[in-house]
């Protein structure tokens, strides 16, 4: 049997080239020759990092090799293929063999394939659930003895062979005769049909497991990847629902901008939400807890919400929120989905519990996880996969994600499907278990081209309303931007969704009158902007309002000036000096000014006078709360992923690792100079002239501009001003090596 890397010197130049391509851990640093190839090759964490893309069946496969001790002797594919059991015919085998060969985690031909050890060390302790091999016990006698067992025995025999081989009992550490066996693993234990692990652990034979299963011996192995059951609602259907979906998650992100814009939560210690802000805001925005975690861990991914720099650091809108809020819905929608795909954490673990049985909050450290967007992709690029308009199943999407890549995910790995699926559903992104347009071009082509085809999905807005007799205006779907603004003033939201029902009342009305709409503003908007009547109580309730409306007035000012002398703020009033303090009078003896009181005074001193208030410009001034804003934190740049080499970039580094194969040849097979080793400048000159002059090819040690060292057999043309000059073998290609960079030098002899 060849070593892996003599079988790797026989493999053909685009074979290597593949085998980079499969595995690029294996290209960085480039490697100097075959033989450092194939050590990297049988690394344990390149042999992890590669299982990690093996589906079900060729992952068995590798799992067959090891159990069939590929590490230590060669075994044939037909032994794998009898192993892998009656569901594996031997063409599926060779296949998932040829896999295996191509990510050189299996080399050899057919009759004698070979593994490396970090094969073993990688999989699970018992591979297949079979456990060790129990000497004093053959294959014909394990059949025998599983007939005789009673039915308690064949119960716990077949318990340990569906699963893991070991079990934990207090009878292991005893050893007890047969005729004084009194429960199933002591008999079994007698019998030497258990292993004794140690004091508290017994462990199934391999024999005795493969008896049990028959002819399954590695359990139940799926050739072939499961296929889902699809849905078919239909493109159309599935853009029109994740539109009123995406409409939805717009609505409750504005409530919770206007909610944490007025009152803030704190900052918890740990970062993150305490729980009893969550619920206050859920109250607020409508929706339910983890849901608001999740739109909570979106917006301040895209940067709506920040922490402020404050003693008592709380969570506050920034002021890009505002940017944000006055964009158009699919440009928003854009945002968030954008910053979802792109969100390094996993909101899906929202409500639970750590190791240390602490509750998880939105924004805490603990939802961190770095590969979280490659996993999102992964399930959608799933239904990318499907027909337009078809989707599937969480269920069934894990299913298949499952067999394709079975080492993906830990522990999370079903979770992070359905979780994944929600929160798309959530944000639009899916719909009825279908990718939408919007999302397969958000995948594709980013968020400005998803912003663009998700236009196309929504309603076009309307321009009116429907005032009903109850004191109700109907929003029949969208609104445009201006009406939406207005009616939210005029009117309070009762209901939301596809179509919003807004309520007029007393408090309504006066929000309104107090902005500055008069009486007649608010009819001509309700007459223009409505399809139905309006009715006589609405017109009465208004005129009511606005008529005990804005008899007492009040107003702001930051200071004030008072005399009795109104001669004295007459001359206040007509002195050029004081026109800049914006002086207003609003009794004979009263002036009122916006300014703050300290530049009031200070402007009055330097007129001259020695002094100090409705709105400044004798408006009604809009006192509603505006809410605080804090500037979002400088987006940091993307990480910058380290591009994959080009096939020709891995086209030369085949074939700097032929050259090093030759180097190490020549090095190997023929007499070099006893300048070997770091010669001196002197003995370099003269060795590579007397080589160019002779014709004859030499050996060196070279380092190149990135500090990476390589062995190339050159034939020198022409050596000066530093500079060798001469024919790289490699490529037969003319090249300059400056002579600094040599390590180390050696003539070949012919």
């Amino acid at each position: 049997m060849s070593s892996l890397a003599d079988w790797l010197r026989e493999r053909s130049d685009g074979d290597l080239v593949a085998l980079l391509r499969a595995r690029p851990d294996l290209a960085t640093p480039p490697p100097a020759d075959t033989s450092v190839l194939a050590t990297r090759v049988g690394v344990r964490s390149s042999v992890a990092r590669a299982c990690e893309d093996l589906d079900s069946v060729t992952l068995a496969t590798l799992e067959a090799l090891v159990l069939l001790d590929a590490d230590a002797a060669p075994v044939s594919l037909d032994s794998v293929a009898e192993l892998l059991g009656r569901d594996v015919t031997v063409e599926r085998a060779r296949r998932c063999v040829a896999r295996l060969r191509d990510l050189a985690l299996v080399w050899g031909d057919d009759a004698e394939l070979a593994v490396s050890t970090a094969a073993r060390e990688v999989l699970p302790t018992f591979p297949a659930g079979l456990g060790r091999l129990a000497e004093h016990l053959t294959e014909s006698a394990a059949k025998a003895a599983l007939a005789e067992l009673d039915e308690e025995e064949q119960r716990l025999v077949g318990k340990l062979a569906e699963g893991a081989p070991i079990g934990r009992t207090k009878d292991a550490a005893r050893n007890v005769a047969l005729a004084q066996a009194t429960n199933p693993v002591q008999r079994l234990l007698a019998k030497g049909l258990l292993l004794r692990r140690d004091a508290e652990t017994v462990e199934l034979p391999r024999q005795l497991a493969l008896a049990v299963r028959g002819d399954r011996p590695m359990g139940a192995v799926e050739p072939e990847e499961p296929l889902p059951e699809l849905t078919g609602p239909g493109q159309s259907t599935v853009d029109m629902t994740a539109g009123g979906a995406a409409l939805e998650l717009l609505r409750h992100v504005e409530a919770l901008l206007q909610s944490w814009g007025e009152e803030p939560p704190d900052v918890l210690r740990s970062g993150g939400v305490g729980v009893r802000d969550l619920r206050r805001t859920a109250k607020t925005v409508e929706i339910d807890e983890n849901q608001l975690g999740l739109l909570v861990e979106v917006a301040v991914a895209a940067n709506l919400i920040a922490s402020s720099e404050s003693a008592e650091p709380q969570w506050v809108p920034t002021v890009q929120s505002d940017t944000w809020l006055a964009s158009p819905p699919e440009q928003r929608w854009a945002t968030l989905a954008q910053a979802w795909l792109d969100l390094p954490r996993l909101p899906g673990l929202i409500g639970t519990r750590d190791e240390k049985d602490r509750l998880l909050n939105p924004l805490s450290d603990d939802l961190r996880r770095p590969l979280a967007p490659k996993d999102r992709r992964r399930v959608l690029d799933h239904l990318d996969e499907l027909p337009g308009g078809y989707g599937a199943q969480p269920d069934d999407v894990a299913a298949v994600l499952r067999w394709r890549a079975p080492r993906r995910g830990g522990r999370l790995r079903d979770d992070l499907v359905r979780w994944t699926l929600a929160e798309a559903t959530s944000l639009g992104i899916v719909a009825l278990h279908a990718l939408t347009t919007a999302g397969r071009v958000l995948l594709a082509d980013g968020s400005a081209e998803a912003a663009r085809q998700l236009a196309k999905a929504l309603p076009a807005p309307l321009d009116h309303v429907l005032v009903q007799a109850d004191l109700t205006v109907v929003a029949p779907g969208r609104l445009e931007p201006d009406l939406a603004v207005e009616m939210k003033l005029v009117a309070d939201v009762e209901s939301a969704g596809s179509a919003t029902v807004f309520r007029i009342s007393d408090s309504s009305i006066r929000r309104a009158l107090d902005t500055g709409y008069t009486a007649d503003d608010l009819h001509a908007l309700l007459r223009t902007r409505s399809r139905t009547p309006i009715p006589q109580s609405l017109t009465y309730l208004i005129d009511d309002v606005a008529r005990r409306h804005g008899r007492l007035r009040a107003g702001t000012a930051a200071a004030f000036l008072r005399c009795d002398d109104p001669l004295l703020l007459a001359e206040i009033l007509a002195k050029p000096e004081t026109e800049e303090l914006e002086l207003r009078r609003i009794a004979p003896t009263v002036l009122v000014s916006p300014l703050p009181l300290a530049d009031v005074v200070e402007g009055l001193r330097a007129a001259g006078f020695t002094a100090v208030a409705e709105g400044p410009d004798g408006n009604v001034l809009d006192l509603r709360e505006r809410g605080r804003r804090v500037r979002g934190r400088s987006r940091p740049a993307p990480p910058v992923a380290p591009t994959a080499p080009n096939e020709e970039q891995l086209g030369e580094l085949v074939a700097q690792l032929r050259a090093g194969d030759r180097a190490s040849a020549a090095r190997r097979g023929s007499t070099v100079s006893p300048e070997r080793g770091r010669p001196s400048a002197e003995a370099t000159l003269q060795l590579l002239r007397d080589a160019a002059r002779q014709h004859r090819s030499v050996w060196l040690g070279f380092v190149d501009t990135h500090g990476v060292r390589s062995q190339r057999v050159v034939r020198p043309v022409s050596v000066g001003g530093g500079i060798l000059q001469g024919f790289d073998t490699s490529s037969e290609e003319l090249g300059n090596f400056p002579l600094h960079r040599i390590m180390s030098v050696a003539l070949i002899e012919d």
